[in-house]
């Protein structure tokens, strides 16, 4: 199991990570980096203790219903998306490509690749946010409490990068599948369907060759995600929603986690567009590299779907952290209000005015 936030600040350093605090000095200690003043103790109407075991567990349920449900429910859209990226000619735009499917396949047609979206994107979900807070705890554990503060941006970077690399093994079979269903007529039109198919083509190898593709794209897009939703919380706190997050009741806290979430997401769907457009096209050819597929686009076809994908995830997105927000407020799941700057640092500061 993880060791939790309170054994990284006790042991700083590392020396005996798993070593459990006593209940003496859960009462005294505090939490290093962003999240400081925070008193690791259980806070009333909490469900466990922030930065423990259990938070990262509930943290990663969290990511699982967020990212399974709010995939799952835009399949249609990411189905005419990964169309247009593959095969332009036939799909024109966004309209004609919903025209043409329901025209060839239906109704039921635009649900294809509902399977693997749900338990891919479950999985992912899981380990892009019960890592990413893992890491956001470990990481600022070791660079201590101003530099987490100074740094914070950083931080995030770095945190939701390396939690995403391991979200993406987890992904990587199930987005196989799934464009593969989407994308190659006639190959299979259910999850039990494709997975035995691709086996027999190519080995283990079909579930994992966009898995670099993938990192291309995930890893850019999870960094924006967090990076991006964490300093616009923060300053829609400072400087447009008129009193402090501590005045603000839970409803009007999730409102500003959707707007938040948002504006993270258009900028995501622009960073990683070009790498999902790879992803795509590489699952549809066999034997192809993401190099061989990336020239044959050229510039212009590795932006094609930008459109349908700005609005499709930076809705994702929204509804991905207000999921869960709402997930974190049910549960009484630790939400710690955003970072504010060490009472050391603010002394260090004003000494330097003097």
């Amino acid at each position: 199991m993880f060791p939790s936030a309170l054994d990284i600040v006790k042991n700083s350093g590392f020396r005996s990570p798993f070593t459990v605090a006593s209940c003496e000095d859960v009462k005294k200690v505090s939490l290093v980096g962003p999240r400081a003043g925070m008193a690791a103790a259980m806070q009333p109407g909490d469900s466990c203790e922030f930065g423990s075991n259990k938070y990262f567990l509930l943290c990663g349920l969290g990511g699982i219903l967020s990212c399974g449900i709010t995939h799952t429910g835009v399949v249609p859209l990411d189905l005419v998306k990964c169309r247009l990226q593959v095969d332009p000619d036939k799909y024109k735009n966004v309209v004609n490509g919903f025209k043409v499917t329901l025209k060839e396949d239906g109704f039921r047609g635009l649900g294809k690749g509902w399977a693997p979206t749900f338990f891919g994107y479950s999985m992912q979900g899981a380990c892009k946010f019960g890592f990413y807070e893992y890491f956001k705890v470990m990481y600022s554990g070791i660079i201590g409490e101003e530099a987490s503060y100074v740094w914070r941006t950083s931080l995030y970077l770095a945190a939701s990068a390396s939690a995403e690399f391991f979200a993406d093994i987890a992904l990587s079979p199930m987005e196989a599948v799934k464009v593969k269903i989407q994308t190659t007529p006639g190959f299979a039109n259910t999850l039990r369907e494709a997975v035995p198919k691709m086996m027999k083509e190519e080995g283990m190898n079909a579930f994992f060759k966009s898995l670099v593709p993938l990192w291309m794209r995930q890893i850019p897009y999870t960094m924006m995600k967090f990076a991006c939703f964490e300093r616009t919380v923060e300053l829609l706190y400072a400087h447009v929603v008129p009193k402090p997050r501590a005045d603000c009741t839970k409803g009007e806290q999730l409102v500003v986690t959707f707007a938040a979430g948002y504006i993270a997401g258009v900028f995501c769907a622009i960073v990683s567009h070009p790498a999902d457009t790879v992803v795509s096209k590489l699952n549809q050819e066999k034997g192809a590299s993401a190099m061989d597929v990336a020239k044959k686009l050229g510039f212009g076809g590795l932006w094609k779907g930008l459109g349908p994908r700005i609005i499709m995830i930076g809705t994702l997105t929204a509804a991905q952290w207000f999921i869960y927000d709402f997930v974190k407020v049910t549960l009484g799941i630790p939400r710690p209000p955003p970072p504010e700057m060490p009472a050391s640092l603010k002394a260090k500061l004003a000494l330097e005015g003097q």
